[in-house]
């Protein structure tokens, strides 16, 4: 076994990796250096023509990469898409990958960047982690420039009769500020604004990032935007960003941002990483341009969906699904040994140490999800995200398991060895797409009402019993069904590390009520935001921030970044 003293840190091994120019890894999948828009050597932007080129080609297989509900570190869904991605490849097929940007808050936080690990990365891990190509910087500066039009508009004269009491649009910034949830602005007399009570969103939960991740195209980002609701006028009637006619100055800001970025793997398998919607407050999924592209540039297209296979995975496949008109071919569930141990009663600073009653405890959360993946009619195959410190008998034991079940399994060691250490799974994804049939269906109808849909995903997705509705919520879906927006999805709110609204409850709960205590309407992306618990949409910091691990040398290279 490797000792901890000698494995190299994930920065240190994305630093050791000689990579390739950018321009190499684009004629790999036909793209010319004519339709790439560098961001110097290893970074590019895939450009409007060449996505346009692309769109009459066959569409190649998408495999979704998704978990159980995750420790607070997170269970390496993205290090597994990367390895799958890269095995594929090793198996000599045309394989790419297609992932979300990270945000600023849990790279600084305590859950770490969004670029993989160990051996299955993709770079430059760095950059990528940061600052990128810009995406996030331009989505939150449309945001705000959003904010401060509604601002002046009130300054101006109000000729909307927006009643400043119910602007429900916020400010964003891409960092966990607990300080900015409810804010005062306008103070200082007449020449400052009007005073009001605001509040602030991490970038990733604005409703510019979702419907920058579901636009289909450059006019469609600008329908979007268009039809986003910012406030209530007097008369308690929406008001749209339409009514205020500012989605072209909007769309303009985001015109490079809409354009998906190229990268590589460690074993230059090429990625498009593009969009990042957390999955507990948003859709979780990236871009759907990108996803496409990467379905016309290759065989098989590995993506993933944020955090368990009751949030990430259940918004892929009844929102992203329907508006980019895909469908994945099969899915796989990322389990750990220490995730199991955590779901089976173990505490979080206790999990190395090897526990089996705890593990076959655990089993109950990886079978629901297991479960809930082929309620949608897909097929499923279980990997077990391999650490150094999980135990022979404790692998064993999640092999036997899915023996037992009768689900294809395959143990996964991509943080360790790369694309090899994924061989495994994706052979058994190849065996599994040629054998089992794909009879995917949502779980609703979008003509269901609004509440029937929340029933439906708590009921089928979590196991609950029911669901409790706010008296604000319930006034609010009365208020809907006369807006006309019954027939939208809906994009859950809750927190990740329980299949229930409550985060004490692991394993796999039963009984449980889940407490929808408000509604916000996302009319631009296409869903309605159903807030249930006390997750939040502007996350805080944890007592000891990432932040304080990290620096940077006198050459300017990176230090504590994971």
């Amino acid at each position: 076994m490797v000792t901890n003293s000698t494995v190299l840190s994930d920065i240190e091994i994305a630093q050791k990796t000689e990579m390739k120019p950018i321009i190499e890894i684009a004629k790999k999948i036909g793209i010319e250096a004519d339709d790439l828009e560098l961001f110097g050597k290893y970074k590019a932007k895939l450009s409007t023509d060449a996505l346009e080129k692309i769109q009459t080609r066959e569409s190649g297989k998408i495999i979704l990469v998704t978990s159980i509900n995750p420790t607070p570190a997170g269970e390496g869904k993205s290090t597994v898409t990367v390895g799958l991605g890269d095995a594929f490849n090793r198996l000599g097929k045309k394989a790419m990958i297609a992932m979300r940007e990270p945000s600023l808050g849990p790279t600084m936080g305590i859950k770490g960047g969004a670029t993989g690990g160990g051996y299955s990365q993709v770079l430059p891990m760095e950059d990528i982690n940061l600052h990128f190509t810009g995406d996030f910087h331009a989505i939150t500066t449309a945001n705000n420039a959003l904010a401060a039009l509604i601002d002046n508009h009130l300054q101006q004269g109000n000729e909307l009769r927006i009643d400043q009491r119910r602007i429900v649009w916020k400010r964003s910034l891409d960092l966990n500020d607990r300080a900015l949830r409810k804010i005062i602005i306008g103070l200082g007399g007449p020449l400052q604004g009007m005073p009001r009570e605001d509040g602030f969103d991490i970038t990733v939960a604005s409703e510019i990032m979702a419907v920058l991740c579901l636009a289909a195209n450059l006019k469609d980002l600008k329908i979007r935007l268009s039809r986003m609701v910012i406030a209530y006028n007097e008369d308690k009637m929406p008001i749209t960003v339409r009514d205020l006619g500012v989605e072209g100055a909007l769309a303009l800001l985001l015109k490079d941002a809409i354009k998906p970025n190229l990268v590589q793997t460690i074993e230059h398998t090429p990625a498009l990483v593009h969009g990042g919607p957390f999955a507990n407050i948003a859709h979780g999924c990236n871009s759907v341009i990108a996803t496409i592209a990467a379905a016309k540039l290759a065989d098989y297209v590995v993506t993933e969906a944020g955090f368990g296979a009751d949030l990430g995975a259940e918004k892929f496949l009844h929102i992203k699904s329907r508006s980019a008109g895909i469908r994945p071919e099969a899915v796989v569930v990322v389990a750990t040994i220490r995730a199991l141990k955590m779901h089976g009663g173990v505490t979080v600073n206790e999990l190395v140490a090897e526990n089996i009653q705890a593990l076959s405890k655990g089993f109950a959360n990886l079978q629901k999800h297991v479960e809930t993946i082929r309620s949608f009619g897909l097929p499923v195959v279980v990997a077990i995200n391999k650490f150094i410190t999980d135990t022979e008998q404790e692998v064993q034991m999640i092999l036997d398991w899915c023996q037992r079940e009768n689900v294809p399994v395959a143990l996964t060691e991509v943080w360790q060895k790369g694309g090899e250490g994924g061989i495994e799974l994706a052979e058994q994804l190849l065996t599994v797409i040629s054998k089992e049939k794909n009879k995917f269906y949502p779980l609703y109808d979008l003509s269901d009402s609004i509440e029937s849909k929340v029933r439906t995903i708590v009921q089928k997705v979590y196991g609950g019993n029911d669901v409790e509705f706010s008296q604000k919520a319930q006034k609010q879906l009365k208020d809907f069904e006369k807006f006309g927006w019954s027939h939208l999805a809906v994009c859950m709110a809750k927190t990740q590390y329980s299949l229930s609204d409550d985060p004490a409850k692991l394993g796999r709960p039963s009984d449980f009520t889940v407490t929808v205590r408000e509604f916000k309407p996302s009319i631009g992306a296409g869903f309605i935001v159903a807030l249930t618990g006390e997750v939040m949409t502007m996350p805080g910091l944890p007592k000891k921030p990432a932040a304080l691990n990290m620096d940077i040398d006198e050459n300017g290279h990176a230090i504590g970044l994971f």
